[in-house]
């Protein structure tokens, strides 16, 4: 965060973003243990519910990330980093 100037909304977006990450890597290391699937006590076969975690919090940091707006060029010759493009020209 020290390398880009952030607003307070910002960092909410990044916050979530963060959380989101997390929330997608503990829901993608159930599945790992768990499986993509169970059977159910009738004997069908059933999605496992960390798979739609993971789908939703993979979805939620991806248009997070894509909110905050973030010009990905770095900072040429020791210059300042970049501003976020959305705050450009204020």
């Amino acid at each position: 965060m020290s390398d880009w100037e952030l607003e307070e909304h910002h960092v909410r977006l990044l916050t979530l973003a963060a959380e989101a990450w997390d929330r997608c890597g503990e829901a993608r290391e159930l599945v790992k243990s768990q499986g993509l699937t169970f059977t159910t006590r009738l004997g069908e076969l059933r999605q496992n519910p960390a798979v739609g975690v993971e789908r939703d919090s993979r979805l939620a940091f991806a248009r997070l990330i894509r909110e905050l707006d973030l010009d990905l060029e770095g900072p040429k010759d020791g210059a300042r980093p970049p501003r976020l493009r959305s705050t450009v020209g204020e």
